[in-house]
């Protein structure tokens, strides 16, 4: 059989119910959601790795650093054939891609999460525990990157998000879709990612902001990013890629007076961010001044990514090159 490497970080799946106020809180043994599970020994072979136990908006940058560390590690172990990683929900989108963008690995790394905790009714940790290893056991999950593996779908860590606060069908990947499938014992794959790159970095860029516009925004929070010592802004606009006349000139000013990257994103769950509009604040505009677009990414996903791309360069025109699709794809 093959040897998975459990790790586990904290969130729901490893939460009770407190009985004096009825909320969550993390349990007191932080493997309490796996070592139960029965079926794990039929699957494979199965190894603890407490790594933390702590709620996912509780991450940080310096967290998934060392995350990713020690998971690149186990894997690196001829004995190991994958990694689960259980963790909130919450957060999970950029641990998933961070390690995604951060390990290059053939092996499965498999994330994977629960809405409701040990304690209730229902409860979707144990379930999702048991397909995720399933996945990682499979030799389809094979060159697939990093995944997150909930409810029984198999989706590709750049597309992910979470999408509903309560329900346990929460996780999808708007525009593309799921991966593949869990359907009762079998692991099947409907299609695989095509543009997928890892970073060898030694270090990564921590103080990189994310904005979102809005009507009537007048671009002061973004001109108050250089004395806070922020080295890159993402900036969330709306639908291609346009914003108000301020805060283009707001943009326009991070980046010729502060060489400060600036990536756009859009608030759409769906589509990319274009230059197609020509007025002052359009996309094209945008694109004139300096500013790069994040192609297909959520604005989280593309925060994640500029940190490791400044981990390797903070030269612009590199950072523009490391978003850019590749050509036979972008004909704009």
């Amino acid at each position: 059989m093959k040897k998975i490497v459990i790790v586990t970080t904290g969130g729901t799946i490893a939460m009770t119910r407190d009985p004096v106020t009825g909320s969550s809180v993390p349990a007191l043994r932080p493997d309490r959601h796996i070592s139960h599970i029965e079926q794990l020994r039929t699957i494979a072979k199965t190894e603890h790795y407490d790594f933390s136990n702590v709620p996912s908006p509780h991450m940080t940058p310096e967290i998934l650093w060392r995350l990713s560390t020690v998971v690149d590690s186990i894997l690196q172990r001829e004995d190991v054939s994958g990694v689960v990683i259980t963790h909130g929900t919450d957060t999970l989108e950029e641990t998933a891609y961070f390690v995604d963008l951060t390990i290059n690995t053939p092996k499965p790394v498999v994330l994977t999460a629960a809405m409701r905790n040990i304690d209730e009714l229902g409860t979707d940790g144990p379930r999702n525990v048991v397909s995720s290893v399933r996945v990682a056991v499979s030799d389809y999950a094979q060159e697939l990157g990093t995944t997150v593996c909930v409810n029984d779908e198999i989706h590709a860590a750049v597309d992910v998000t979470k999408t509903y606060t309560s329900n346990i069908a929460t996780f999808e990947s708007p525009g593309s879709g799921p991966l593949g499938i869990i359907d009762e014992e079998s692991v099947i794959i409907h299609r695989r990612p095509v543009f997928r790159k890892t970073y060898s970095v030694d270090c990564i860029e921590q103080s990189v902001a994310l904005l979102k516009t809005f009507v009537g925004d007048t671009g002061d929070l973004a001109r108050f990013l250089p004395e806070k010592g922020y080295k890159g802004l993402v900036l969330e606009a709306f639908g291609s890629g346009n914003v108000p006349v301020p805060v283009h000139d707001a943009v326009k000013w991070l980046i010729e007076k502060h060489s400060m990257p600036v990536i756009i994103t859009s608030r759409c769950f769906k589509g990319r961010v274009l230059g197609t509009y020509g007025y002052t604040g359009g996309g094209r505009s945008l694109k004139n001044i300096g500013a790069i677009f994040a192609q297909g990414l959520s604005s989280q996903k593309a925060r994640v990514k500029l940190m490791v791309v400044m981990g390797m360069s903070k030269e612009v025109s590199h950072i523009s090159r490391e978003f850019r699709l590749p050509a036979r794809v972008e004909n704009w």
